[in-house]
């Protein structure tokens, strides 16, 4: 394996086009993470820049890219949502609605709460009475 590292060292550059030092930051961040082999590094590299290969294939071919020739963001939030193995993205890859939109959802979420926290009143009261 250490011999494998070395050779990695010098060709790592062409085979992952990710940042080792970037994920070496990110991995560290983690608390229970206080050493990083280097080719767990590597292979934490390799494996993400697959996965990012993967979505971006998904998304371009289920999404509308084909008929632009492009890849947009509403592809890859469309295939967050609509795609059980990528759902797990849904809060990273959110779909894009206008701000005013967003305040009207906001304030009938907190009005049908309001009113859902009144029906259970109701339903209580109409139970003790039977």
């Amino acid at each position: 394996a250490e011999m494998a590292a070395a050779r990695l060292s010098g060709t790592e550059n062409r085979l992952v086009s990710l940042p080792l030092s970037r994920i070496r930051v990110i991995m560290k961040s983690s608390p229970e993470v206080s050493s990083i082999n280097q080719d767990a590094l590597f292979l934490t590299a390799k494996a993400t820049e697959l996965f990012v290969q993967y979505l971006a294939t998904y998304s371009y071919k289920h999404g509308r890219g084909k008929e632009k020739n492009a890849l947009t963001y509403t592809d890859l939030s469309h295939t967050a949502e609509e795609c059980e193995t990528f759902q797990f993205l849904a809060d990273i890859l959110p779909k894009k609605i206008l701000a005013s939109k967003y305040l009207k959802m906001l304030e009938k979420e907190k009005r049908d709460g309001e009113v859902r926290e009144d029906d259970d009143e109701d339903e209580e009261e109409e139970d003790e009475g039977e």
